[in-house]
């Protein structure tokens, strides 16, 4: 009997259980990046939280810089690309003959201790202190830029939300207002 040519709908519920169904069977993702592989990225939210660590505020991790470093490879930074890679393989590879796991994988204290191995090492440096350096733009840089989720670094150190030109925040509740404050 011949197929009708009228494309068949298919229900909501059908959908989001063969979603549901898919992601279960490839394996939940950790999250979804533009440059950075999966085991990349967890070297590299490591890394972060061990240049800027969470305390009675917010560190690197909560301020969303590996999205930040992401979002940047994929674009502005993409002259750096084989730089990240070749530098995060190297830490992972110095690190599984150091502690015979993957840097996200060692304990705090022996990832510190790594760290100051590498501030020594003339091969590795330049990496770091890149990573570094971009570590904090995407910690006290501006959030539409991917990193300093919920201006958390500037809420720390008390700066005012800073006016953009051309770009008032308007507080919609209080009309006489004419730039909203941390709110």
């Amino acid at each position: 009997m011949p197929r009708s040519s009228k494309p068949r709908s298919i229900r909501r519920r059908t959908l989001l259980a063969v979603g549901a169904a898919s992601a279960v069977a490839c394996g939940s993702r950790r999250r979804f990046c533009r440059f950075f592989s999966d085991e990349e990225a967890r070297t590299v939210e490591a890394l972060c939280a061990q240049v800027i660590p969470e305390d009675q505020d917010a560190g690197a991790v909560t301020a969303g810089v590996v999205n930040f470093l992401d979002k940047q490879l994929a674009g502005f930074y993409k002259p750096l690309q084989k730089v990240y890679r070749r530098g995060i393989a190297e830490i992972d590879h110095r690190c599984i003959a150091f502690g015979g796991k993957k840097f996200a994988d060692l304990p705090a204290s022996a990832q510190i201790d790594l760290l100051h191995q590498i501030e020594k090492d003339p091969d590795l440096l330049p990496f770091f202190n890149l990573l570094v350096d971009h570590v904090m733009q995407g910690f006290y840089g501006d959030p539409r830029h991917g990193g300093n989720r919920d201006r958390v670094s500037w809420k720390m150190l008390g700066v005012p939300y800073p006016p953009v030109r051309g770009r008032l925040r308007y507080d919609l509740d209080n009309p006489g207002a004419s730039e909203k404050p941390w709110g």
